[in-house]
């Protein structure tokens, strides 16, 4: 399964300052948002783990869109993952 992730207000930073990632995933297993963040963290998460997720979800100030929906109408970590599908995550964090 074939998933695009995007990186962007910053967030990018933790990534290895890349935006962009198209990911592969076992279409044999189900992918639910909660199982993918803990997969993001194992496999591309370079440092600070603390400013991108919280606990098992993403820290609040970060902006989450499935298919460019509010990840909130979706179900949030229960939204089983589909082919092709495009997350994007938005920090909306800035230091001052």
């Amino acid at each position: 399964m074939e998933v695009s992730l995007n990186f962007s207000g910053g967030a990018e930073l933790l990534f290895g300052k890349i935006k962009h990632h198209t990911i592969n995933l076992p279409a044999e297993e189900a992918w639910s948002m909660r199982k993918l963040l803990n997969w993001i963290k194992d496999n591309l998460l370079k440092e600070r783990p603390e400013l991108f997720l919280q606990g098992d979800t993403v820290r609040p100030g970060i902006l989450v869109l499935v298919n460019n929906a509010d990840w909130e109408l979706v179900g949030q970590l229960d939204y089983h993952l589909q082919n092709k599908d495009d997350l994007v995550f938005i920090s909306t964090l800035h230091g001052g």
